[in-house]
């Protein structure tokens, strides 16, 4: 039975090019969705990018240029990405700068100042630019950020509008106890609770304009814009129409209040914006909270952060030029810890490459299909109709490196069958089982490109297609081995 699924990323925030940790988030997105395709459900699948705040203002400014240009020019480059990763084309781009997406913050800021959620007050905070986050003494090492070492951590002191955060400790908890797997995975989510319980503390949704004029303007005060992350994160719902009449998209795609429907997925650095500031903010609007949210890990390059100063910051471009977007889905979704940080070199890219898609699924492909042409069978048209439940299993929980591993058993499975029995000779001696067995193996092929079509959606048609008409014209080159 259809159902609706709603997924969305986090906006990256385009004050570079896209680098390899969002490519991870939005393949990662694209596997659940095309999972949920071939289920036969009706999907929203959001993405977009986060275009206020002081880091863009500044960035534009050092570049000469006005803020809207400098995000018009970044933007473009995120949405270039998405076919170069061959991800669903029906996907909706948001960027925060849209006119629609402003209206809706001002009316989700409305909701929360209704609710007494929102009151003036001056205050003094440490703040990281580049987290776009106020810093507490225990964030910090040696007086810096850790996520931003580079960065100085700035002192704001001046007359803002804050959120009533620390209102929302015990709702908080309660609708974590009442979702059990409200975070995945586990481990974020006991960290989330813990930081949650240990206290709330009111953040500052607003500045002064006067000194950062980019950003959405606070309703019925002109001398405030909405501090940057209170603006992006009701993307998530203005994507979907919010809030003209609660639209038809809403309701379906993000739920209600006894069903929540909507799935985040989010890198580790955004663990407390996505599973507190922003639930606490639904609930003050008085709107459904997020299903789920889902907590992915960094890349590292040979072991250390990526980062323009040290010269290891991987393009995605530049990995699908050289070696096609199937196989930088297949790294992400295999090589890549569906949950923890990995890490990516250029060596380890191309050992995994030549050993698990050249060696592997595409050597696989073209030995079974030859010998079914020696064999003269010319199709094989029993496709499955439905994933095993034990690879369905793992996706429904989120474990995509587990779902893809599932294929790869399959893979060394097949390749260990010709190995022990040897079909190609057996079918020069006694044809009938050894067509028996080149059957069994085109069985187990089109098992495995079914089940790859959320991973690797170009390589899994090109196995599909060519066992409708198997000659050797019709065998795919799949993935060339790389010297």
């Amino acid at each position: 039975m259809s159902k609706p699924f709603y997924i969305t990323t986090t906006t990256p925030y385009v004050n570079s090019d896209p680098h390899l940790g969002f490519a991870l988030e939005i393949v990662e997105a694209d596997i659940l969705v095309r999972f949920h395709k071939v289920l036969g459900d009706e999907i929203f699948f959001n993405t977009g990018t986060d275009e206020h705040g002081v880091k863009i203002y500044r960035k534009a400014e050092e570049v000469g240029k006005s803020a809207q240009e400098y995000v018009d020019s970044y933007a473009a480059r995120f949405k270039e990405l998405l076919p170069v990763l061959n991800i669903s084309s029906d996907i909706n781009f948001i960027r925060t700068t849209d006119a629609h997406h402003k209206s809706a913050a001002q009316e989700f800021w409305k909701r929360c100042l209704a609710g007494g959620d929102i009151y003036k007050k001056e205050y003094e905070v440490k703040y990281c630019v580049g987290c776009e986050l106020e810093k507490t003494d225990s964030e910090l090492v040696d007086g810096k950020c850790p996520i931003h070492p580079n960065l100085e951590v700035e002192i704001i002191k001046e007359e803002n509008y804050f959120f009533r955060f620390s209102k929302y400790q015990q709702p908080l908890l309660d609708y974590y106890k009442q979702n059990k797997e409200f975070v995945i995975p586990d481990f974020r989510f006991n960290e989330i609770r813990k930081f949650v319980e240990g206290g709330l503390q009111d953040f500052s949704v607003s500045r002064l304009k006067a000194k950062m004029p980019w950003g959405v303007a606070v309703p019925d005060d002109e001398t405030q814009v909405m501090y940057v992350w209170f603006d992006a994160l009701v993307n998530y719902i203005s994507a979907l129409g919010w809030p003209e009449e609660e639209s038809d998209n809403f309701k379906k795609f993000w739920g209600s209040l006894e069903s929540p429907n909507g799935v985040q997925i989010a890198g580790k650095d955004n663990l407390r914006q996505q599973s507190a500031m922003w639930q606490a903010m639904l609930m003050s609007a008085g709107l459904p909270n997020s299903k789920q949210i889902i907590i992915h890990g960094f890349i590292n390059s040979d072991g250390q952060k990526m980062s323009k100063s040290l010269g290891n910051v991987i393009d995605p471009f530049e990995v699908v030029e050289k070696y096609g977007a199937d196989a930088l889905r297949y790294w992400i979704s295999r090589e890549m810890s569906t949950f923890e940080d990995g890490d990516f070199t250029w060596d380890k890219f191309k050992e995994s490459y030549n050993a698990n898609l050249a060696n592997g699924l595409g050597n696989l492909t073209s030995r079974i299909l030859k010998m079914a042409v020696n064999a003269e069978l010319a199709t094989y048209n029993l496709q499955p109709t439905t994933f095993d439940a034990e690879f369905s299993n793992y996706l429904e929980k989120r474990e995509i490196q587990k779902a893809a591993d599932w294929i790869w058993v399959k893979i060394k499975a097949a390749d260990e069958f010709i190995a022990k029995e040897e079909p190609f000779k057996k079918v020069k001696v006694d044809v009938d089982a050894g067509k028996k067995d080149i059957g069994y193996l085109l069985g187990e092929l089109s098992l495995i490109a079914y089940h790859a079509q959320p991973f690797l959606p170009d390589a899994s048609q090109k196995i599909l297609m060519a066992l409708q008409n198997i000659t050797l014209e019709t065998i795919p080159r799949l993935f060339p081995r790389i010297e």
